[in-house]
């Protein structure tokens, strides 16, 4: 999975960004220090691997892992190249969804670039940006697709006029993801790749004391605001507070974290928001050699789970010996859980579920 870190310059995005992958990126009170796209590489926390290691002792322990990249921040006119403009709209054309940092906090030692702090208006600035990158592709499609038309192609013709639809859409300022249509016209409209169609999560970076009570705070309820319009998430952050837990071991971190309320990190909490806005669970595969997860779609059936390890197990599938994370656990050992019955045989029907330990019967 691969998240893209946006939103204007100066908003705290280097700063999450160096606290979540503590990757050490640049981070400076002027707008586009960052220029080149950071990238960093973050394991997923993930209780029950823990368990599995010590129930192991495996020669190799492997997290799912998410890719953050840090992305310099937009202007007003970016998509005309305005900034360091098109070359950052197309690293965020590269990630699975978008983390947009949006500044909920005063602070006169810190620029912003339209001179105070609007969550609404500088939502409405990248918003805009993006919408105006997307009118362009569908314009370029149209003029392509027009062409193909012109012969008497039929589905060519269907596809121009869900894009002539789509582009009045986009130029009447409303991001793709908002987009009516059905499913069919909906899978053409993804096949172009647009950037408001990602999945977003709004990440409202806070001073200390306002994200100590972020319901009360008026910034954060214009962007939760705006996030239950358009089906986003919302994550309340300080990117400050983030930095400063990076820095500590995971005790210190665990007392750091009490004396300020909080049952968890920042990053903890959007790691979970990103996999539940992208559908995606985790099956465990646990042994002496390797405890691994697995990173897959909510709704994937045994195969194709099969098919992420490697795709002969999908090609030769046989069956999948699954145990639930939580029965492996009350019972100590696999051994125990299969004397109770509780190691089940699945066929190719099968649904994976979040927390499958599992053991995959294959022949090539």
């Amino acid at each position: 999975m691969k998240l893209g870190i946006v939103g204007l310059p100066n908003v705290g995005k280097s700063t999450l960004f160096n606290a979540i992958t503590n990757a050490g990126a640049e981070s400076a009170n002027y707008p586009f220090c960052t220029i080149e796209p950071n990238v960093g590489m973050v394991s997923v926390p993930d209780e029950r691997m823990d368990f599995l290691a010590e129930m192991y002792s495996p020669k190799k322990f492997t997290p799912a892992v998410i890719e953050f990249v840090d992305i310099a921040g937009l202007v007003k006119g970016a998509s005309k190249g305005e900034g360091l403009g098109n070359k950052f709209l197309d690293n965020i054309r590269a990630t699975d969804a978008i983390v947009h940092v949006v500044r909920c906090f005063d602070d006169e030692n810190v620029i912003h670039v339209d001179g105070s702090t609007d969550p609404r208006r500088d939502i409405e600035t990248i918003d805009l940006e993006l919408i105006m990158s997307d009118a362009e592709m569908v314009t370029r499609r149209i003029d392509r697709l027009s062409k193909v038309a012109k012969s008497g192609n039929k589905g060519a013709m269907h596809e121009l006029d869900v894009f002539k639809q789509l582009l009045e859409h986009l130029n009447d300022g409303k991001s793709a993801r908002s987009f009516d249509c059905d499913k069919e016209d909906m899978a053409i409209v993804r096949g172009a790749d647009l950037l408001t169609l990602k999945p977003i999560i709004y990440a409202a970076n806070m001073d200390e004391d306002g994200v100590a009570d972020y319901e009360n705070n008026a910034y954060y309820q214009t962007v939760k605001e705006i996030a239950a319009g358009e089906d986003a998430q919302v994550l309340p952050i300080c990117a400050r507070i983030e930095e400063e837990l990076a820095a500590l071991d995971d005790e210190e971190k665990a007392m750091f974290l009490e004396e300020l309320g909080m049952t968890e990190s920042g990053l903890d909490r959007m790691i979970k928001t990103s996999y539940a806005l992208l559908g995606l669970i985790s099956f465990l595969t646990a042994g002496p050699d390797e405890v691994r997860a697995w990173t897959i779609k909510k709704g994937t059936k045994a195969p194709q789970a099969a098919g992420k390890i490697h795709s002969d197990f999908e090609r030769g599938f046989i069956r999948a010996e699954i145990v639930a994370f939580d029965d492996l656990k009350a019972c100590g050992t696999m051994t125990a859980a299969k004397e109770k019955g509780l190691v089940r045989s699945e066929g190719k029907e099968y649904v994976m579920h979040d927390g499958d330990v599992t053991l995959f019967r294959f022949n090539v």
